[in-house]
């Protein structure tokens, strides 16, 4: 499928998929996929950075490969690994044949047939259809893999010493996330379109959960977003984020509540916030204040 031709065409892509995006982001977005640059999203976690890879892998009809960092990640758990099982047994079947050319042999057993690609190697394989690479979390990984992706992020290719360079026919459309937990490499940086994926302002985070859960009434609607939203500005070890929003209102919804009312927010904080203190912190006299605040603010 091809490009967008505009930002409002990148922003209405984004949409059909259920993402709504601010004119900032889809720039963003429409200046990456124009240009065939790497897009770098930072932000707090649940804040959609993640699913700006999904839906453009389903909007444009791509492959969606999945690279989740994580500390201690090798080149063998990201890009391609040789399958040893195999290449033994190749070279057991050789001497058996009494095929004993070492120089053959070696050729032989570093062939395509026997490299496994993970999800780098994936991700630019030119006998498979185009893709979308999430490289997700960037942040967990450790620097030096960062060095590795540098040739992967400039020329989208990957170099084994073995076999030789592994070219994509088609670009990859990449997109790397960072929670921010260590600052990601200048290095990356330069290579890549940036974007801070911030918290949604209420008008925006009501259309995300109108389309997001559409099952919720629109006067829940509203009153958990304006309460999420004043929640925000506490002091809180983890803010909840567009996700947490997502899950909050379905839960609401499941429990056939039509508004929201003090007892519901401390039966339900534990679907909203992730910590004991966070909870501890909200439930009772401070969430019933939220919730007076939302309904005087209320139309």
């Amino acid at each position: 499928m091809a490009f967008p031709g505009s930002v409002a065409d990148t922003a209405r892509l984004l949409a059909d998929q259920g993402y709504i995006a601010d004119r900032e982001l889809a720039t963003t977005v429409h200046l990456a996929l124009s240009m065939q640059r790497p897009l770098l999203l930072e932000g707090e976690p649940g804040t959609g950075k993640t699913e700006i890879a999904k839906v453009l892998a389903a909007g444009l009809g791509r492959r969606l490969v999945r690279l989740q960092c994580y500390d201690g990640m090798d080149l063998s758990a990201a890009a391609y690994e040789w399958d040893h099982a195999r290449q033994l047994m190749a070279i057991r079947l050789a001497e058996a044949a009494g095929d004993t050319s070492r120089d053959a042999l070696s050729q032989d057993i570093y062939a395509r047939a026997f490299l496994q690609a993970r999800p780098l190697l994936a991700a630019i394989d030119p006998d498979l259809p185009p893709a979308v690479l999430l490289i997700d979390e960037l942040d967990r990984a450790d620097e030096p893999f960062e060095a590795f992706l540098l040739e992967l992020l400039a020329d989208f290719q990957i170099s084994v010493p073995e076999y030789g360079t592994v070219r994509a026919k088609t670009p990859p459309i990449v997109v790397l996330t960072s929670n921010r937990t260590r600052e990601v490499h200048d290095a990356i940086r330069r290579r890549c379109l940036y974007h801070w994926v911030d918290y949604p302002d209420a008008a925006r985070e009501r259309a995300i959960l109108a389309a997001k859960a559409p099952g919720v009434s629109a006067q829940l609607s509203a009153q958990v977003v304006a309460f999420v939203q004043r929640l925000r500005g506490a002091d809180l070890f983890k803010l909840p984020g567009v996700a947490e929003t997502i899950d909050w209102a379905n839960a609401l919804t499941y429990l056939n509540q039509h508004e929201l009312t003090p007892e519901t927010a401390d039966e339900t904080l534990g679907v909203l916030l992730k910590y004991q203190d966070d909870i501890a912190r909200i439930k009772g006299g401070e969430a019933a204040r939220m919730i007076a605040e939302v309904a005087d603010a209320a139309p």
